[in-house]
């Protein structure tokens, strides 16, 4: 079946969220009179994993999974952990400042997206997330209103994996999943949580170090030519030669403050 449209992932795919992360820390940590070190850059790219889940399943509001993700790693820093009032102004005062400031796209993107709207596909992104600073970021890296609808976690009360996300940005679109691909980088999140939903799903494994090693799978957007030709099967039922991901029950993710 000819495809219909591409939709996107935003961070680490269109928009290199890795290195504005690393990038604000440590200018942040140095704000603070600290040096960074690997042990705790591993330890804040850990905490915004495990807290971020945390608000993308509904279990804690956006605001609190930064708060959570300063009181793991200011101790490591030796510094006082704050009321909630102090730990959102030193989080938006500090950390969020110089973040903002390494905020940049990746240099595929350009050439793909010209690629897609070529062969007349539509183009949306799907993405976990605030739509304030979601949109900010689509401004900051200059692709604003070159990606068609951009739709949140936030706005639509629920976030990827859960097959209502992307079953949402079809209807929005108004293709069928079967005639949708979603393109993105986090394999549990993106791919299997697309193909649950009936889409078909591009691994961008841009490390080139992904533990699933599978066909549908490209280290670049470059090579995201070879899978907008090719004759795509009905709906996709999960990682190709294995059984369809069950999908949890759906929970609404609280809107961030």
């Amino acid at each position: 079946m000819a495809l219909a449209a591409v939709v996107f992932d935003l961070d680490d795919t269109l928009f290199d969220h890795s290195t504005a992360a690393l990038s604000g820390l440590r200018t942040w940590v140095r704000s603070l009179g600290r040096s960074s070190t690997p042990e705790l850059e591993s330890a804040w790219a850990a905490a915004e994993q495990r807290h971020f889940a945390s608000w993308r399943e509904g279990r804690i509001g956006f605001a609190e999974q930064r708060r959570r993700r300063l009181r793991e790693v200011l101790p490591l820093l030796q510094l006082p952990v704050g009321e909630d009032a102090e730990l959102d102004a030193l989080f938006t005062g500090g950390f969020l400042v110089a973040y903002q400031a390494a905020w940049t796209g990746f240099d595929d993107v350009d050439a793909a997206l010209r690629l897609v709207h070529a062969a007349g596909l539509r183009t949306a992104v799907l993405t976990n997330g605030t739509r304030e600073q979601q949109n900010a970021k689509i401004e900051a890296i200059g692709l604003r209103g070159r990606l068609g609808p951009v739709l949140t976690a936030e706005e639509l009360g629920v976030a990827k994996p859960r097959p209502q996300a992307f079953r949402a940005v079809c209807e929005h679109l108004r293709v069928a999943p079967e005639q949708t691909l979603y393109v993105g980088d986090d394999h549990d999140v993106d791919v299997l949580g697309a193909r649950a939903a009936g889409l078909h799903a591009v691994h961008l494994d841009r490390g080139g170090a992904a533990a699933v090693q599978e066909e549908d799978r490209i280290t670049s957007l470059h090579e995201l030519a070879a899978h907008l030709d090719r004759p795509w099967p009905g709906a996709v039922s999960g990682p190709r030669g294995g059984p369809r991901p069950a999908a949890p029950p759906a929970r609404r993710p609280r809107p961030g403050s």
